[in-house]
């Protein structure tokens, strides 16, 4: 029992499915957004990386081979660093040269350094930057840190004695140093500066998903309401004929009224649920759009008298002032709302026991006014008339809301007002064919 509560409980409506289907959408679209956004930053900051490290290990390069150049070695092969020493400052950027132990190649003797170097690393620094060179039988650079722990970036090259073999080993190292702190701090300003806009382009991304996903299930959401209404009007229209069927049913089960009697009012009701479910269906067709509004210059006073001619007038008085008129409509849709708005004003446009007056006039504007002379619009529904179950006279009102949607589906307009005999006044305008 609690289990089946359980699932009870999670069932979802289907506008519900269709705005969680919007959810998640609109999350799809921005773990795309970031997955994509973040990919191309870590890009772009791998990148920026190593641009300021090949930016200071070109320069560094460029200092030490115009060294190199300096470099002399007297007769015995000694190295003589007088002329590097007296045209070169060593202090700034600071040049150490290392000489190789030819018994021992991984030991190395500092043969120069300078005295008060304008950055200080430690000397194991210098000599791990030295040793890595000297295996590496190449240039070597990478990060390291002052004495005061200011980054910096250390650069070893090797360089070889003027007559050495081609298999013999570097003579000594070149090793100096460079300030990276610039360079970081531009850095770090272009990865916070990168994943703020990220977070901004990855919201922003978000946002713009869910107004598109928004607008993707938008029509799905007004086809639910559509079907929702139209289940609505179902249920209410049809109740109280389905009631009056029943009860007639059981009354004649029980012998209590004429046979005849009973067909004749079992009729008028099959009649009456016909009606209803061709207006729930016209309704519902309007509602949805599927019903294609066949436009065409149609002569509204001759359709107009057709309507009166057609309607259950018998009783009631009806007149009709019509001017030839041209207007540009569907035939079918305009008669139903002519004809609606004429059965309204012939079931409510007069008080008990009192026949109906009843003056349709035509103009050649293209407006058609139905005005009866009964008791009037009731103000607590004059507001919201066009709508269903509103009409306030114990109907549903549906007749009065598809004559309404006929004429929006035209471009035309459909209002209520005081009649100058103190009934209600429709006027329903439509476009005409000038």
């Amino acid at each position: 029992m609690r289990s089946a509560r359980f699932r009870g409980a999670r069932t979802l409506t289907p506008a519900a499915r269709v705005l969680r289907l919007r959810r998640r959408i609109s999350l799809l679209f921005a773990l795309t957004s970031a997955v994509g956004l973040i990919a191309m930053a870590v890009l772009a900051v791998r990148s920026d990386s190593g641009r300021w490290r090949e930016q200071l290990d070109h320069t560094m390069d460029a200092d030490t081979s115009w060294a190199l150049g300096l470099l002399e070695t007297d007769e015995d092969g000694r190295l003589v660093l007088d002329v590097l020493a007296d045209s070169v400052d060593t202090a700034c950027p600071p040049l150490t040269v290392l000489l190789v132990d030819p018994d021992d190649p991984g030991a190395l003797a500092v043969e120069h350094a300078p005295a008060k170097p304008c950055l200080t690393v430690g000397r194991a620094v210098v000599q791990e930057a030295g040793r890595a060179a000297v295996r590496a039988d190449g240039v070597r650079a990478f990060d390291g840190r002052t004495t005061g722990g200011e980054p910096v970036r250390v650069f070893a090259q090797p360089f070889y004695a003027p007559e050495a073999a081609d298999d013999a080993g570097p003579q000594g190292v070149l090793v100096t140093v460079a300030d990276a702190s610039a360079p970081q701090d531009d850095h770090r300003r272009l990865v916070w500066l990168v994943t703020g806009g990220c977070v901004v382009l990855v919201l922003l991304s978000a946002a713009v998903g869910h107004v598109l996903s928004g607008r993707a299930v938008r029509p799905a959401l007004a086809a639910l309401d559509r079907q929702e209404a139209f289940l609505a009007d179902a249920a209410h229209d049809l109740r109280t004929p389905a009631a009056s069927l029943r009860t007639l049913a059981e009354t004649a089960l029980r012998g209590e009224t004429d046979g005849a009697d009973v067909h004749r009012r079992t009729l008028r009701l099959a009649e009456g649920m016909g009606r209803l479910v061709d207006g729930l269906l016209t309704r519902a067709r309007l509602m949805s759009g599927t019903a294609a509004v066949a436009r065409q210059p149609l002569r509204l006073d001759q359709l107009v008298e057709a309507v009166v001619d057609e309607a259950p007038t018998k009783g009631h008085r009806v007149r009709v002032e019509a001017e030839e008129t041209v207007v540009v409509a569907d035939p079918d849709l305009v008669r139903r709302a002519v004809g609606n708005l004429l059965d309204n004003a012939l079931a409510h446009g007069h008080a008990p026991g009192v026949p109906a007056d009843v003056l349709i006039t035509v103009g050649r504007d293209g407006v058609l006014t139905v005005e009866d002379a009964g008791p009037g619009l009731p103000p607590e529904v004059a507001g919201a008339l066009f709508e269903r179950f509103r009409s306030g006279s114990g109907s549903t009102g549906l007749g009065l809301s598809i004559a309404s949607w006929v004429a929006h589906a035209h471009g035309g307009t459909l209002a209520a007002e005081r009649g100058e005999r103190g009934g209600a006044r429709f006027v329903l305008r439509l476009p005409t064919s000038d």
